[in-house]
């Protein structure tokens, strides 16, 4: 038992200790390179509207500071741990590290349902959250940004209350901001843009002609959306199925992506969305396609779905979507199966995050167009590098992806010497 007991961070140090194996990484270095450098919890007693106080847990991993300050969403979910904190935290780091960014990865956030809290709540929740986080982060120490059940306007809340205690403005501290208080245009799109341009590359690389492709989005929010609209409205790839946390969709003929959208909008999800079947949403990852995204929450894909998926190409817009049983399975199907692995696949947002932090810094703005290009010109070089190694060394995409990020976290460690 330690503090981060949870299936989650299993997972992630099960990957991590396969690509150890691959490395050959001395067993000295292995728990160095594994374990958070530091993690936080705090408790957050908050007035509700009705009267009560209600306490809530909030935590920060920063898994380490090696390269640079730590970098990671802030996530509200009712059944936020540590374990799963530290999980994510640890997948940032070899995110960042393959992308060349100068980052150790973070991850944060407080456990409660958003949907139930009023607009006040939320935001007492929220400034509650960043105040007990100042003494910890800071614009060279760790940068937050949105993630599952936050948005721009939680990360304004952020800026402003670690800003008043500064007493000036530090819009650098956060990142997913409002474009009006310092962010950047296209950071809100970047994950979901990230992973229509690699499933592009890779249908190229594969010959698919994308106007007779079809498409599986598992998961309809900031990522699945802007993915299922890239896809089918600029891509011309038929979306089959949609889903959210309250409807699973499929419709062989195709659903209207943008009415999608347009309901969500209106009704906050997709329950009474009424283009297609509805069908189990396990059931839904099992329906022939050719790409299929799940693009919501980790271990969806398992030892008992692997050999049923039917795509051609499986595009992780989630974090840890397939666990590590579920890719020996896939493994055994890669000439069936091209995967591309999440720390490429969603890395679109933490390099946006890296444009807007680095604008903060200078004070200095792109366009999106320059932003937009600046993001894929970093996922190419990546794609290549990933693409280059599995070929060369006979490794699986995600060997491949996870072992040029821990490479380069170790490489920096041996430099840098034991503190870091």
């Amino acid at each position: 038992m330690h503090i981060y007991d949870d299936e989650v961070f299993k997972m992630a140090c099960d990957q991590f200790q396969v690509i150890a194996d691959y490395l050959n990484i001395d067993k000295n270095d292995r728990d160095r390179l594994m374990y958070p450098k530091r993690a936080m919890a705090v408790t957050l007693p908050v007035h509700m509207d009705d009267g009560t106080t209600q306490t809530f847990q909030g935590y920060r991993v920063q898994h380490h500071l090696t390269l640079g300050p730590t970098k990671g969403g802030t996530r509200f979910a009712p059944n936020l741990s540590m374990g799963e904190t530290a999980a994510l935290a640890m997948w940032m780091s070899w995110k960042c590290a393959l992308n060349d960014l100068p980052y150790g990865g973070a991850k944060g956030g407080v456990a409660c349902d958003p949907t139930k809290l009023s607009h006040r709540e939320l935001e007492a929740v929220s400034r509650r959250y960043m105040q007990e986080m100042i003494p910890f982060v800071g614009p060279k120490t760790d940068i937050m940004g949105p993630d599952m059940g936050t948005n721009e306007q939680v990360m304004a809340w952020f800026m402003d209350t670690y800003s008043v205690y500064q007493g000036y403005s530090v819009n650098e501290i956060v990142t997913g901001k409002p474009v009006s208080v310092g962010g950047t245009v296209g950071r809100r799109e970047s994950t979901g843009r990230g992973v229509v341009y690699l499933i592009e590359r890779a249908m190229d690389m594969l010959k698919m002609n994308p106007e007779k492709s079809t498409a599986i989005i598992q998961g309809f929010g900031n990522v699945g959306s802007v993915a299922a609209l890239s896809l089918g409205l600029k891509s011309g790839v038929k979306i089959v199925g949609i889903s959210d946390h309250t409807a699973a969709l499929y419709n062989p003929k195709g659903i209207d992506v943008k009415a999608a959208e347009l309901h969500v909008q209106k009704k906050g999800n997709l329950r009474a969305f009424d283009q297609g079947d509805r069908i189990d949403p396990n059931e839904l990852l099992e329906m022939p396609c050719d790409i299929l995204a799940p693009c919501a929450i980790d271990r969806v894909i398992t030892e008992k779905n692997a050999d049923k998926i039917k795509c051609r190409i499986l595009a992780e817009g989630a974090n840890g979507p397939t666990s590590p049983e579920a890719d020996l399975h896939l493994n055994k199907r890669w000439d069936e199966v091209f995967v591309i692995p999440d720390i490429l696949c969603n890395a679109g947002g933490v390099i946006v995050s890296y444009f807007e932090w680095v604008q903060g810094l200078q004070a200095f703005l792109w366009t999106e167009t320059e932003v937009t290009d600046k993001l894929f010109r970093i996922l190419e070089s990546s794609f290549t590098r990933v693409i280059r190694r599995a070929k060369e060394h006979k490794v699986s995409h995600r060997t491949a992806a996870m072992a040029i990020g821990v490479e380069r976290v170790m490489k920096a460690k041996h430099q840098r010497g034991l503190f870091p």
